[in-house]
């Protein structure tokens, strides 16, 4: 078998070798044949920045001066942020729940640390590729002999590997701040239940995620406004480009990562409820200290890294398409400092908007038995796009109310707020899908009671269907709306206003940033409270009413406090669903942006004898569409791939060394046997995924340019959908377990095992390939920036027969990584060694539950 399996792969590249360089030699030469004149030489990295302090705003104050002031609020929000981590920090807490929180740091702190070294790996293959392009092949000008330089001084060079350096590090401290935060208020939080009410619950991991919100959002605009106003305006293109590249290398390295690490870590301990019959989140389960890990892994390092990548990387690329589509030195200044306003008023309207929810939702609930966890963090959301938009319109009317002919500030504005509304509009939707109150919730529930684990599957497929389909049409909806306002004279001011107004609506999504990574971070937060209260054992702890009674004022009440954690954990769950959609859209309608950066370096200024070319009647176009769809469907099969090879050795080792008799909480050793399998692997999957994408994005860029912007295209709208279908169903099938542990308190029972069944199914749909792949769709759109001028640069120094062949090389490459990430990684269906010598000595306490191993 293993012979066959050779020679297949032989076969296969021999004809690839042969097929792919047949296709590609003729395009580059058809498309950009050598001599012509240069395109946009050196990309992004040789755009320069106008002088800000050209232009006069309110008051007689000039654009450097302005964004001056942002950096006040920068400082402020990174205050807001510190003082929330020592307000949390400084809450009470009981001493086994410390304990618990600590040990789960450390095993954070271990994987991060690995991560790090991981991160430095797959930086060496960036950079590999930035000092190749910048250094040699990038067209830097032209001599007084008419000849093209090529390659950026030394420094320059260096430059943007410094950049990248600084982006990465960005994201990798972003997210290290997250699960510090969070594994300090995962405890607090399960100590704060023991009251008996509801809204420490609720107000302690929302503390957390604004802290992280306001942090993030804070550093990542810090940095970029250092580049926009002190380095100088030839430089700020490589700092740029260097920075985005980094942070979107980092964030798609730890979301990847994380989302594998997580959901191996999840599988291998909910199927442990089905096959002992033990509680959720037992404390002889070995497998509980993995899956709070994970939680930190995967929902709050993954989406703290991504939101600080996306914030960036959408800057990055208005910044791009303003310096390429706006031929006014003035009118770019303008549009310039209107968008870094804006990003400093995100910052002022998530704060004053979480204060006055927090001084309402505190008077409502603060000594309330019970309360709706939903409702506070449903009125944030709408509170603070309200606030967003009014000071979109008002700022917009202070300084760019002259703007062309008087009318562009409050149509800009509607631009901007079709995104702000779909950052409100897109999460009441998910929830109607993912709700514990959701009708598509009570459906896959109520089929699982008749059908079970069979009806509850085919039941969340729906929802996931049905809610790509309404999100999917908002979203049209929107950006058409964007579209219209558009035409109505912007025109006058740039090429292509259209795709102007798409950034803008991608800006928009992230109008009230800090309050969406807040909402995002709540979910991990709660989910650790529920297992920290029960690894504790605080309840058998001798005497720990009269010690809690004794040292915090307080008689602990368990039933309610276990109830409230687990609902408040539904409401996590469904808020961690509502802004995996605003994070992909906010991905693909960034890309469109730029993708047309391509677009204008491509076509040379958007030369119609080129512009032609981006049409279905140009072959290699519509064969990059198939393409790209093509890399999804293998992007979601890998990513799904590696967790589940990963669960079935985690499922493995578990079943072989749980305890169920004689003692009280697994042992750490075997805990961190299962941490150890868990990023094992995590890091494999990632590995393989990132090399085949990084592999895979130089073979289709050196193919044919237009063959590249159709596969570009193809992938976010493909992304799109496949993210949303697979957030949302896994969604359903996580409340709807909810839904039968809270509401209907049937743990334990067929039901019960229905739900956990979907919920495993929904584990890697919701939180590994669909929140991926927002992070690889722009990863692979910032990259193949450089990737295309890498190909057209080649192409033209040395003609097309090297890049065909170096196209054909670099498939070869990442189809020899998509094989890996398959077959290298499946589940043969036989014991590991190990079982077999070990399982005649399978633990009689084992055997004693009833149900052994499972055969």
């Amino acid at each position: 078998m293993l012979e066959m399996r050779s020679k297949g792969r032989t076969v296969l590249a021999v004809l690839l070798l042969v097929v792919l360089p047949a296709f590609a030699v003729v395009a580059p030469a058809t498309a950009f044949a050598k001599g012509e004149s240069a395109h946009h030489g050196g990309g992004e990295a040789s755009l320069a920045l106008p002088d800000l302090g050209s232009v006069t705003f309110v008051g007689g104050i000039n654009g450097h001066t302005l964004l001056l002031f942002g950096l006040i609020v920068c400082a402020l929000g990174m205050v807001f942020g510190i003082a929330a981590y020592s307000r949390i920090r400084g809450l009470p807490v009981h001493q086994s729940m410390a304990e618990i929180s600590d040990l789960i740091y450390e095993t954070c702190k271990t994987y991060l640390i690995q991560q790090g070294k991981f991160l430095l790996l797959l930086w060496v293959f960036i950079s590999l590729t930035v000092m190749i392009y910048f250094g040699w092949l990038a067209v830097t000008g032209v001599d007084a002999a008419g000849h093209i330089t090529r390659g950026f001084p030394p420094f320059k060079v260096a430059v943007i590997l410094f950049f990248s350096l600084v982006g990465m590090a960005g994201s990798y401290s972003v997210a290290w701040f997250g699960i510090r935060i969070n594994t300090l208020a995962n405890s607090r939080t399960a100590f704060a239940a023991l009251t008996g009410k509801p809204y420490g619950c609720y107000a302690i991991p929302l503390r957390a995620g604004m802290s992280i919100g306001m942090a993030l959002i804070s550093v990542e605009l810090l940095i970029m406004l250092i580049i926009l106003l002190f380095i100088p305006g030839d430089m700020a293109g490589p700092c740029f480009i260097g920075f985005a590249i980094g942070e979107s290398l980092g964030a798609a390295a730890l979301r990847i990562a994380g989302g594998i690490f997580t959901k191996i870590a999840d599988i291998g301990s909910d199927l442990m409820k089905i096959v002992f019959k033990i509680k959720e989140d037992d404390a002889r389960n070995p497998g509980v200290i993995a899956d709070c890990t994970g939680d930190n892994a995967g929902d709050s390092v993954g989406p703290s890294a991504d939101g600080f990548e996306t914030y960036g990387v959408t800057g990055v690329a208005l910044i791009s398409f303003i310096l390429l589509a706006v031929h006014s030195p003035v009118v770019q200044v303008q549009l310039l400092v209107w968008i870094f306003v804006m990003r400093v008023l995100m910052i002022v309207a998530s704060g004053l908007s979480y204060q006055v929810n927090e001084t309402i939702s505190k008077r409502q609930y603060e000594n309330a038995a019970t309360m709706d966890f939903e409702h506070p963090l449903t009125r944030l959301v709408w509170l603070t796009s309200f606030v967003s938009i009014a000071l979109t319109y008002a700022a917009s009317y202070v300084l760019i109310r002259g703007l062309g002919d008087g009318s562009l500030w409050w149509k800009l504005s509607t631009v901007i707020t079709c995104g702000t509304l779909a950052g409100a509009i897109i999460p009441e939707l998910v929830k109607i899908f993912t709700s514990m109150h959701s009708k598509h919730v009570a459906e896959v529930v109520t089929s699982s009671r008749e059908g079970g684990a069979s009806l509850n599957i085919l039941s969340g497929l729906v929802a996931g269907n049905f809610s790509a389909y309404w999100l999917g049409l908002t979203i049209m909806v929107l950006m058409g709306i964007a579209y219209g306002v558009s035409t109505l004279g912007v025109g006058a001011l740039m090429i292509a206003p259209a795709v102007f107004a798409f950034g803008l609506v991608a800006f928009g999504f992230l109008g009230m940033g800090p309050v969406t990574i807040a909402v995002d971070s709540y979910g991990p937060v709660t989910d650790n409270a529920q297992s920290i209260y029960e690894l504790s054992l605080v309840e058998s702890t001798p005497g720990v009413k009269e010690q809690i009674k004794s040292q915090f004022g307080f008689t602990p009440d368990f039933e309610r406090a276990k109830h409230n954690l687990e609902e408040n954990d539904g409401a996590g769950n469904t808020f961690k669903a509502t802004a995996k959609p605003v994070l992909i859209g906010t991905a693909v309608v960034g890309a469109t942006t730029m993708i047309f950066s391509i677009i204008v370096a491509l076509t040379e200024g958007l030369k119609p004898e080129y512009v032609t070319k981006l049409s279905l009647l140009h072959a290699p176009f519509l064969l990059g569409l198939i393409a790209g769809g093509s890399m999804i469907y293998w992007f979601t099969g890998a990513s799904t791939q590696a967790v589940t090879a990963g669960a079935y050795r985690a499922v493995e080792f578990i079943k072989r060394n749980i305890r169920l008799e004689g003692t009280t909480r697994a042992s750490v050793s075997d805990s961190k046997k299962v941490v150890a399998i868990c990023t094992q692997y995590a890091q494999k999957g990632m590995f393989n995924i990132f090399l085949a994408v990084f592999f895979g994005t130089l073979a289709f860029a050196f193919v044919e340019p237009f063959f590249f912007i159709g596969y570009l295209i193809s992938i976010a709208l493909f992304g799109l959908f496949q993210a949303i279908f697979m957030a949302n169903a896994g969604g359903a099938w996580d409340n709807a377990k909810k839904v039968v542990e809270v509401t209907l308190k049937e743990k334990g029972t067929p039901l019960h095992d229905a739900t956990v069944v979907g919920d495993t199914v929904g584990d890697p749909f919701k939180d590994t390939s669909s929140v991926a792949m927002n992070p690889v769709i722009k990863f692979t759109t910032l990259f193949g920036l450089l990737a295309v001028e890498l190909a057209v640069s080649l192409a033209r120094q040395q003609g097309p027969v090297l890049t065909s062949i170096l196209a054909a090389l670099f498939f070869l490459v990442s189809m020899g990584f998509v094989w890996r990430s398959f077959y290298g990684m499946r589940i043969t269906g036989t014991a590991s060694k190990e079982r077999e010598a070990t399982s005649e000595a399978a633990p009689q306490q084992m055997r004693a539950t009833g149900t052994g191993t499972s055969k």
